[in-house]
C-alpha cells in the first residue's frame, strides 16, 4: 500500500510542482503590482499549455485541477462562522439567500436564452450568485466532466474575476449616488460583488464600517456554497441518468461544512483559522493554474461573445435585485 502511494506521489509530483510554481508567481505579481490573482493564474497557466501534453507533467496537472481544488473548497469553511452571520439578522440572511437563489434561477434562463448549455448556464449563474471563481470551481467539480466544461470553467473564472474587478470600482460611487448609508452600502456590496477580495476592497472604499459589513455579508453567501453545489450535483445526476459522470454526492462538501461548524464553535483558534483560509486561497490559485495549463488559448476564442454577455446580464440581475431590496427594505434591513 505504501509503495503504491509512493509511486502515485512520484507520478504527480512534476505536474503539481509546475502548478505550484505558476501559482506562487501569480501571487507574487498580484501582491507586488495589484490586480486579481485568479486572472494572473489563468493567463500564466495558459502560457504553459504545452506542458499538458507532456507525459511527465500531465498526471500532476490533472491532480491539481481536481483534488487540490476540492481541498481548497474544504478549507474555505474556516473563513465562516455562524456568529458573524447572525449579527446582521434574519432579514439580511434572507436577502442573501434570495439573491443567490433568484440569480441562479434567472441566470440559467439568461444562459439558455444566450444559447449556452444547461451545465454552462448553471456554472455561470452559480459563480455570479455565490463567490465568483471559488464557486465556479466547486460547481464545475460536480458537473458532468468533458473538455467543453473545462473550457467553460476557464471562461467563467476569467469573466467573473473581470466583472468583479469592474464592480469593485463602479459600485462604491453607485451606492453614494443612490444615497445608501454605510450599513446599506456594506450589505449591497457584500451581496453583489463576486470575489471576496474585491468585496472588501469596495467596502473600504466607502468606509471602514461598510467594509466590515460587506465582508460579513459576503461570508453569508459563502455559507450557501455547500447546499447550492449539493443541489446542483443531485439535479445533474438525475438529469443525466445512469450515464452521469458527475457525482451524486460531493463528499468534499462535508469537509467544508465540518470545518465551518468547528470554526463556529471555537474549536479552531483564530490564528489557525487565518492560516487555513490562506491555505485555501493558495490551493484554489494552484487549481486555477492547473486549469490554465489544461486550456489551449485557441479554444477560448471558439465560443464567441455569448458567455460574456450571459455573465454580464446575470451580474446585472443580482445588482438590480439586491439594490431594490436595500433601497426599499429600510424597515427590515440594517440601515
Amino acid at each position: 500500500m505504501i509503495k503504491k502511494y509512493k509511486e502515485q506521489a512520484r507520478a504527480i509530483a512534476p505536474g503539481v510542482l509546475l502548478c505550484i510554481t505558476i501559482g506562487l508567481a501569480s501571487l507574487f505579481i498580484a501582491s507586488r503590482y495589484g490586480g486579481p490573482v485568479m486572472l494572473y493564474a489563468i493567463l500564466f497557466g495558459i502560457a504553459f499549455n504545452f506542458m499538458n501534453d507532456d507525459a511527465v507533467t500531465k498526471p500532476g496537472v490533472q491532480f491539481a485541477s481536481k483534488r487540490l481544488l476540492q481541498l481548497g473548497v474544504i478549507l474555505l469553511g474556516a473563513s465562516v462562522t455562524f456568529t458573524e452571520i447572525a449579527e446582521l439578522g434574519w432579514a439580511t440572511a434572507l436577502l442573501v439567500t434570495l439573491g443567490v437563489a433568484t440569480t441562479i434561477l434567472a441566470g440559467v434562463v439568461i444562459g439558455r436564452s444566450a444559447g449556452l448549455t444547461n451545465a454552462h448556464s448553471t456554472l455561470s449563474a452559480g459563480a455570479v450568485a455565490i463567490c465568483g471563481a471559488s464557486a465556479a470551481m466547486a460547481i464545475a467539480s460536480v458537473l458532468p466532466q468533458s473538455k467543453e466544461n473545462e473550457r467553460n470553467l476557464i471562461l467563467t473564472v476569467v469573466g467573473v474575476t473581470t466583472l468583479s474587478t469592474i464592480a469593485m470600482v463602479a459600485y462604491p460611487p453607485l451606492t453614494n449616488l443612490l444615497g445608501f448609508t454605510d450599513l446599506q452600502s456594506g450589505v449591497f456590496l457584500g451581496a453583489t460583488i463576486h470575489d471576496v477580495a474585491q468585496v472588501i476592497g469596495a467596502g473600504y472604499i466607502v468606509s471602514d464600517e461598510a467594509g466590515a459589513v460587506a465582508a460579513v455579508v459576503k461570508l453569508m453567501r459563502v455559507t450557501l456554497l455547500a447546499p447550492a453545489v449539493f443541489i446542483i450535483a443531485v439535479l445533474f445526476s438525475r438529469s443525466a441518468g445512469a450515464d452521469a459522470t458527475g457525482r451524486a454526492f460531493p463528499v468534499f462538501l462535508l469537509g467544508f461544512a465540518a470545518l465551518m461548524a468547528a470554526n463556529s464553535i471555537g474549536v479552531v483558534p483564530e490564528n489557525a483559522s487565518e492560516a487555513i483560509a490562506g491555505a485555501s486561497r493558495f490551493f484554489l490559485v494552484t487549481a486555477v493554474c492547473a486549469l490554465g495549463v489544461k486550456t489551449a488559448l485557441k479554444d477560448l476564442f471558439t465560443v464567441g461573445p455569448k458567455p460574456v454577455a450571459a455573465l454580464a446580464l446575470q451580474t446585472g440581475w443580482l445588482a438590480l435585485f439586491v439594490g431594490l431590496a436595500v433601497a426599499f427594505g429600510k424597515g427590515f434591513l440594517p440601515h
